[in-house]
């Protein structure tokens, strides 16, 4: 997943990078909401994070907007706001799940989990496809019985295809996956990736539209 965090706190932050990070994710960490509003209109983001007290504003305020645009991107709520009020304030807003600091950061990451399963239609961790076995939360996958090790970035290129089975992805796409803005993207990553991949995974599991994209391969 892309994911964007929009967080003041240097420290928090930090940490909260490193633990998106580490979870096989990316992330751009932006600390004002005129810069997420930049993001947001720049990139596709699979899911936000959002502190509410903001140097430039309320993050409600910018949660309303993205709603009222038809903007239907999974918003969590990272905030030191624990009143029962803030948290239904929040909810009403558009999110869909919020989190009291301090907070655990492996809460943090199963909660990331939980919603993006949702929006994926699946929120079973456990996935089949054919001879793998998959567990979306552990970010796993055994192969007739096996484990098969993926990379980070070999995880999060194949959660995409499995939040979008049958669906054609371009290379952008892909692209977008795997990197924040401000890591260098070689022209042959894509493949690279893919290629690997099919090694590990079997030949079948992604399937080439040359000149358009890529798509998980049928059980």
């Amino acid at each position: 997943m892309r994911i964007l965090l929009i967080e003041d706190d240097t420290v928090l932050g930090a940490a909260v990078r490193d633990q998106i990070v580490g979870d096989g994710q990316s992330v751009d960490w932006v600390t004002r909401l005129d810069a997420a509003a930049d993001a947001i209109a720049g990139a596709a983001y699979d899911l936000v994070l959002l502190d509410l007290m903001l140097p430039d504003g309320r993050g409600i305020g910018f949660l309303k907007t993205m709603r009222a645009r038809g903007d239907v991107t999974p918003v969590i709520i990272l905030t030191a706001l624990d009143q029962v009020s803030d948290r239904i304030e929040g909810l009403n807003a558009g999110a869909d799940d919020y989190l009291v600091k301090p907070f655990d950061l492996s809460e943090l990451s199963a909660r990331i989990g939980s919603v993006a399963r949702r929006y994926s239609g699946n929120p079973n961790p456990i996935v089949t496809h054919g001879s793998l076995d998959i567990d979306l939360a552990a970010r796993s996958v055994h192969r007739e019985g096996k484990p098969v090790p993926l990379t980070a970035r070999e995880w999060a290129l194949f959660e995409a295809f499995l939040a979008r089975p049958g669906q054609l992805l371009s290379k952008v796409q892909l692209e977008e996956k795997l990197y924040a803005f401000d890591a260098e993207v070689e022209s042959n990553t894509i493949e690279v990736h893919v290629s690997r991949l099919r090694k590990k995974l079997g030949s079948a599991i992604i399937e080439t539209e040359r000149g358009m994209g890529y798509r998980l391969g049928k059980p």
